[in-house]
Protein backbone atom coordinates (compact mmCIF):
# COMPACT_ATOMS: atom_id res chain seq x y z
CA UNK A 1 0.00 0.00 0.00
CA UNK A 2 1.61 3.18 -1.33
CA UNK A 3 2.46 6.33 1.07
CA UNK A 4 -0.45 8.81 1.13
CA UNK A 5 0.83 11.95 -1.81
CA UNK A 6 -0.87 15.12 -1.87
CA UNK A 7 -2.36 16.67 -4.81
CA UNK A 8 -3.22 20.05 -5.27
CA UNK A 9 -5.76 19.59 -8.22
CA UNK A 10 -8.45 17.66 -6.06
CA UNK A 11 -7.34 19.47 -2.45
CA UNK A 12 -7.68 22.70 -3.99
CA UNK A 13 -11.63 22.93 -4.05
CA UNK A 14 -11.38 21.61 -0.05
CA UNK A 15 -9.12 24.57 0.46
CA UNK A 16 -11.16 27.14 -1.50
CA UNK A 17 -13.88 25.65 0.74
CA UNK A 18 -12.02 26.34 3.93
CA UNK A 19 -11.42 29.97 2.59
CA UNK A 20 -14.49 30.81 2.01
CA UNK A 21 -15.98 29.59 5.51
CA UNK A 22 -13.66 32.37 7.00
CA UNK A 23 -14.59 34.85 4.57
CA UNK A 24 -11.13 34.81 2.33
CA UNK A 25 -11.23 34.85 -1.01
CA UNK A 26 -11.03 31.84 -3.46
CA UNK A 27 -7.34 30.90 -4.89
CA UNK A 28 -6.63 29.16 -8.47
CA UNK A 29 -3.78 27.35 -7.28
CA UNK A 30 -2.16 26.61 -4.09
CA UNK A 31 0.51 28.74 -3.71
CA UNK A 32 1.99 28.51 -0.36
CA UNK A 33 3.69 31.77 -0.20
CA UNK A 34 0.13 33.41 0.27
CA UNK A 35 -0.03 33.35 3.98
CA UNK A 36 -4.00 32.65 4.30
CA UNK A 37 -3.41 29.65 1.86
CA UNK A 38 -0.63 28.48 3.41
CA UNK A 39 -2.09 28.19 6.91
CA UNK A 40 -5.66 26.29 5.48
CA UNK A 41 -3.37 24.10 3.69
CA UNK A 42 -1.13 22.91 6.38
CA UNK A 43 -4.18 22.93 8.82
CA UNK A 44 -6.01 20.61 5.89
CA UNK A 45 -3.27 18.01 6.06
CA UNK A 46 -2.96 17.99 9.88
CA UNK A 47 -6.81 17.52 10.83
CA UNK A 48 -7.18 15.07 7.81
CA UNK A 49 -4.31 12.87 10.09
CA UNK A 50 -5.89 13.58 13.37
CA UNK A 51 -9.48 12.57 11.95
CA UNK A 52 -8.07 9.11 10.19
CA UNK A 53 -6.05 8.62 13.23
CA UNK A 54 -9.36 7.84 15.01
CA UNK A 55 -9.83 4.37 12.92
CA UNK A 56 -13.27 4.31 11.06
CA UNK A 57 -14.44 1.30 8.77
CA UNK A 58 -13.13 2.72 5.73
CA UNK A 59 -9.52 2.47 6.99
CA UNK A 60 -9.39 -0.02 9.76
CA UNK A 61 -8.10 -3.57 9.10
CA UNK A 62 -7.57 -6.68 11.13
CA UNK A 63 -5.96 -9.44 11.16
CA UNK A 64 -2.93 -8.15 8.32
CA UNK A 65 -0.37 -10.26 8.32
CA UNK A 66 3.05 -9.08 8.36
CA UNK A 67 6.27 -10.88 6.99
CA UNK A 68 9.43 -10.50 9.42
CA UNK A 69 12.66 -9.65 6.80
CA UNK A 70 14.68 -12.12 5.65
CA UNK A 71 17.62 -9.62 5.10
CA UNK A 72 21.19 -10.49 7.22
CA UNK A 73 21.19 -6.87 8.71
CA UNK A 74 17.26 -6.75 9.81
CA UNK A 75 16.75 -10.37 10.03
CA UNK A 76 13.40 -11.13 11.50
CA UNK A 77 12.07 -7.74 12.10
CA UNK A 78 9.72 -6.07 10.73
CA UNK A 79 9.53 -2.30 8.66
CA UNK A 80 5.89 -0.51 9.07
CA UNK A 81 5.02 0.74 6.42
CA UNK A 82 4.61 5.25 6.60
CA UNK A 83 0.89 4.99 5.91
CA UNK A 84 0.14 2.94 8.44
CA UNK A 85 -1.18 5.50 11.61
CA UNK A 86 -1.70 3.30 14.34
CA UNK A 87 -0.54 -0.44 14.75
CA UNK A 88 -1.16 -3.11 17.25
CA UNK A 89 -1.13 -6.86 17.43
CA UNK A 90 -4.28 -8.80 17.03
CA UNK A 91 -5.63 -10.59 19.93
CA UNK A 92 -4.88 -14.30 19.08
CA UNK A 93 -3.50 -17.11 20.45
CA UNK A 94 -0.09 -16.23 18.61
CA UNK A 95 0.72 -13.37 19.96
CA UNK A 96 -0.78 -14.04 23.92
CA UNK A 97 2.69 -13.64 24.92
CA UNK A 98 4.01 -10.35 23.10
CA UNK A 99 2.80 -6.78 23.03
CA UNK A 100 4.26 -4.98 19.79
CA UNK A 101 4.07 -1.02 19.14
CA UNK A 102 5.89 1.24 16.24
CA UNK A 103 9.38 2.41 17.87
CA UNK A 104 11.98 3.56 14.97
CA UNK A 105 10.16 2.43 12.10
CA UNK A 106 10.01 -1.12 13.33
CA UNK A 107 7.14 -2.79 15.22
CA UNK A 108 9.15 -3.63 18.66
CA UNK A 109 8.10 -5.99 21.48
CA UNK A 110 7.89 -4.27 24.83
CA UNK A 111 7.57 -7.43 26.50
CA UNK A 112 10.30 -9.09 25.39
CA UNK A 113 12.35 -6.24 24.50
CA UNK A 114 13.42 -6.73 20.82
CA UNK A 115 12.49 -5.93 17.52
CA UNK A 116 12.97 -9.89 16.74
CA UNK A 117 9.48 -11.79 15.83
CA UNK A 118 10.46 -15.73 15.68
CA UNK A 119 7.67 -16.55 17.55
CA UNK A 120 5.40 -16.79 14.43
CA UNK A 121 5.18 -15.63 10.28
CA UNK A 122 3.61 -14.11 9.20
CA UNK A 123 2.93 -11.91 12.28
CA UNK A 124 -1.01 -10.58 12.71
CA UNK A 125 -1.76 -7.10 13.23
CA UNK A 126 -4.41 -4.37 13.67
CA UNK A 127 -3.70 -1.53 11.69
CA UNK A 128 -5.17 2.05 10.82
CA UNK A 129 -4.17 3.50 7.43
CA UNK A 130 -3.46 6.73 6.09
CA UNK A 131 -5.51 7.31 2.70
CA UNK A 132 -5.06 9.65 -0.08
CA UNK A 133 -7.40 12.65 -0.35
CA UNK A 134 -9.54 11.38 -2.94
CA UNK A 135 -9.73 7.97 -2.22
CA UNK A 136 -11.82 9.05 1.47
CA UNK A 137 -15.57 8.81 1.52
CA UNK A 138 -17.67 11.99 1.05
CA UNK A 139 -18.86 12.05 4.74
CA UNK A 140 -15.67 12.19 5.91
CA UNK A 141 -14.08 14.55 3.61
CA UNK A 142 -16.80 17.07 4.67
CA UNK A 143 -15.90 16.33 8.57
CA UNK A 144 -12.39 17.09 7.55
CA UNK A 145 -13.05 20.49 5.76
CA UNK A 146 -15.19 21.57 8.40
CA UNK A 147 -13.09 20.53 11.23
CA UNK A 148 -10.52 22.39 9.13
CA UNK A 149 -12.48 25.56 8.59
CA UNK A 150 -12.95 26.06 12.02
CA UNK A 151 -9.49 25.69 13.32
CA UNK A 152 -8.46 28.06 10.26
CA UNK A 153 -10.98 31.17 11.43
CA UNK A 154 -9.83 30.82 14.93
CA UNK A 155 -6.04 30.90 13.40
CA UNK A 156 -6.71 33.37 10.52
CA UNK A 157 -9.45 35.45 11.82
CA UNK A 158 -9.99 35.27 15.46
CA UNK A 159 -13.90 36.36 15.33
CA UNK A 160 -15.28 34.36 17.91
CA UNK A 161 -19.07 34.40 16.40
CA UNK A 162 -17.49 33.04 13.57
CA UNK A 163 -15.55 30.57 15.16
CA UNK A 164 -18.85 29.01 17.03
CA UNK A 165 -21.03 29.28 14.12
CA UNK A 166 -17.95 27.15 12.24
CA UNK A 167 -17.81 24.80 15.29
CA UNK A 168 -21.85 24.25 14.81
CA UNK A 169 -21.11 23.40 11.35
CA UNK A 170 -18.42 20.65 12.30
CA UNK A 171 -20.67 19.33 15.01
CA UNK A 172 -23.28 18.47 12.13
CA UNK A 173 -20.65 17.27 9.53
CA UNK A 174 -19.56 14.84 12.04
CA UNK A 175 -22.95 13.71 12.66
CA UNK A 176 -23.30 12.29 9.14
CA UNK A 177 -19.80 11.44 9.08
CA UNK A 178 -20.78 9.12 12.17
CA UNK A 179 -23.72 8.23 10.49
CA UNK A 180 -22.17 6.84 7.36
CA UNK A 181 -19.63 5.04 9.68
CA UNK A 182 -22.49 3.32 11.83
CA UNK A 183 -24.23 2.18 8.24
CA UNK A 184 -21.12 0.78 7.20
CA UNK A 185 -19.73 -0.81 10.39
CA UNK A 186 -23.10 -2.29 10.66
CA UNK A 187 -22.50 -1.80 14.44
CA UNK A 188 -25.19 -3.44 16.75
CA UNK A 189 -25.32 -2.92 20.93
CA UNK A 190 -24.10 -6.87 21.29
CA UNK A 191 -20.70 -6.28 19.26
CA UNK A 192 -18.99 -8.06 16.79
CA UNK A 193 -15.90 -10.63 17.27
CA UNK A 194 -12.94 -9.47 14.81
CA UNK A 195 -14.13 -11.77 11.78
CA UNK A 196 -17.42 -10.29 11.64
CA UNK A 197 -19.50 -12.75 12.70
CA UNK A 198 -22.65 -12.16 14.94
CA UNK A 199 -22.55 -14.77 17.31
CA UNK A 200 -25.49 -13.76 18.99
CA UNK A 201 -29.12 -15.27 18.27
CA UNK A 202 -32.09 -13.32 18.77
CA UNK A 203 -35.01 -14.15 20.23
CA UNK A 204 -37.90 -15.93 17.79
CA UNK A 205 -41.32 -15.98 19.09
CA UNK A 206 -42.06 -19.07 16.77
CA UNK A 207 -39.40 -20.98 18.68
CA UNK A 208 -41.38 -21.02 21.63
CA UNK A 209 -44.14 -22.44 20.05
CA UNK A 210 -42.08 -25.93 18.71
CA UNK A 211 -42.84 -28.83 20.48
Amino acid sequence: MAFPTTNATVELPAINQILSSCGQAPVTTLDQTNPDVAIAYDTLLQVNKDVQSEGWTFNKEFHYEFTPDIAIATLNEIAIPNNILQIKLTENQSNIDYEGIRRSGRLYDRVHHTYKWTHVNPVECDVIWEFDWVDLPKPIQQYIVARAAAITSQRIVGDSNQFEMLQQQEALARSSALEYETSQGQYTIFGHPQDRTNTYNSYKPYQMLTR
